[in-house]
């Protein structure tokens, strides 16, 4: 990525909360995929993101063929109604190629995947043919050209865009391109993400603990995100609360990193340390969000690298991390689109609490009934330290800002935290 300098990036960071969309648009519209790219295997690409169009150079499929087993015919030679009975020529094999041409009156017993062989336009499925003998077939009218026929490149013709460059490879991708019969692909370069933590209470799991200290859940819960995301992550671990410490962190990662992600100290208590120490090396955009969990979510620049800082309660790091810092990656990796998150409506199977003012993402459990119609229940407890939540939820409850108490039965909009994987 090419960063704009400091100076012209500089402002004056917002002190108003700002509504969820506008964040999430401004912090694309900042960002923009990293400088470079790499050739790799096709074989390694799951997860990458196409820093070209894939082209195919053949037809896919590459010939017309059978969509079933069955018996390849000229659909002229079959009655509009009735049946008719066929001399048998043969049979082709899926890997197989005939090159004599069908006679008419003549049926090739064919399977799945088979070219046709010249003059047949038709497949009539085996199930609805009737052997007479080893030499004829009885088969069923009413058969038009086409049927049960997969013609060439109806799925992707020779020379066209089989996947457009900003496409992020998943199996199916990966299919494709297999395909089109490219071993290889050039794709964007992984951005480089340090991520820290902040607080001197943190322990990381395996040490004593003194008293009034605790465990670190978000650095492990984050790095693990960072690394299924897909991109290159540095753990500094965790710096302490100390202003020059976090000063000459910053400064030092903003000179290689491409991103830079840290956990506490946005908010605006005593020992919170991030925002002054990013103001005073970088520039903050922004720092307040009008959401329900993650309020404090400071985006800016230090150095060359984009910065997020996330708050330090683990369901609110994680909901910042899902919602707002996880599509700038994405965009930083070279996606395109507007990596705007599912929404599925669904019905209220409980009363849910919610005070007007900030958009809210309850945490939720989604369900289909036998009557087939969707409905949620809350996990419980909405505490932004309450992880379990989020480990009990299949979804977060999406509540918009002006939204107040809802009844059960009412229509709310849910984010699945999972997707389909293929």
């Amino acid at each position: 990525m090419e960063p704009e300098s400091l100076a012209q990036r500089s402002r004056a960071p917002t002190e108003t909360d700002l509504p969820l969309e506008e964040v999430r648009r401004r912090i694309l519209a900042e960002l923009a995929p990293v400088s470079g790219s790499e050739r790799v295997p096709l074989a390694t690409s799951l997860g990458r993101v196409l820093a070209e169009d894939v082209h195919a150079a053949v037809d896919v499929p590459p010939h017309d063929n059978a969509a079933m087993d069955g018996y390849a015919v000229r659909s002229a030679d079959l009655p509009a109604e009735g049946a008719a009975e066929l001399q048998l020529a043969g049979r082709v094999l899926a890997g197989e190629r005939r090159e004599a041409e069908l006679p008419p009156g003549h049926g090739v017993r064919i399977m799945t995947g088979a070219p046709l062989p010249p003059g047949a336009d038709a497949v009539v499925i085996q199930e609805r043919a009737e052997l007479v003998g080893e030499a004829h077939v009885r088969l069923p009218g009413g058969v038009g050209p086409g049927e049960n026929v997969r013609r060439a490149g109806e799925d992707i013709a020779a020379g066209a865009v089989a996947l457009g460059a900003g496409c992020r490879l998943r199996p199916q991708e990966v299919g494709v391109i297999g395909s089109v019969g490219r071993a290889e692909v050039t794709v964007h370069r992984r951005p480089l993400v340090v991520f820290f933590a902040t607080g001197d209470e943190l322990r990381s799991p395996g040490e004593a603990l003194a008293p009034g200290q605790i465990y670190d859940s978000n650095r492990p819960m984050i790095v693990a995100a960072l690394r299924r995301l897909g991109v290159e992550v540095q753990d500094l671990g965790v710096v302490g609360d100390d202003p020059a410490t976090l000063e000459a962190t910053l400064h030092q990662v903003g000179g290689y990193a491409d991103a830079v992600i840290t956990t506490g100290g946005v908010s605006v208590g005593e020992a919170d340390h991030v925002k002054p120490a990013l103001e005073a090396v970088g520039d903050v955009a922004f720092w307040r969000v009008a959401v329900r969990p993650g309020r404090p979510l400071a985006f800016g620049w230090v150095g060359q690298a984009a910065f997020f800082g996330l708050p330090g309660n683990p369901v609110s790091a994680a909901v910042s991390l899902y919602k707002l810092v996880q599509p700038g990656l994405r965009r930083m990796m070279g996606e395109r689109g507007d990596l705007a998150p599912v929404r599925i409506p669904a019905l209220t199977a409980e009363p849910l609490r919610k005070r007007p003012g900030r958009a809210e993402f309850q945490r939720g459990i989604l369900e289909h009934g036998a009557d087939g119609v969707a409905r949620v229940v809350s996990t419980g407890s909405q505490g932004s330290g309450v992880l379990t939540s989020l480990v009990h939820a299949n979804c977060l409850i999406y509540l918009e800002a002006d939204r107040g108490d809802v009844g059960a039965g009412e229509t709310v909009h849910v984010q699945p935290l999972e997707g389909v994987q293929l």
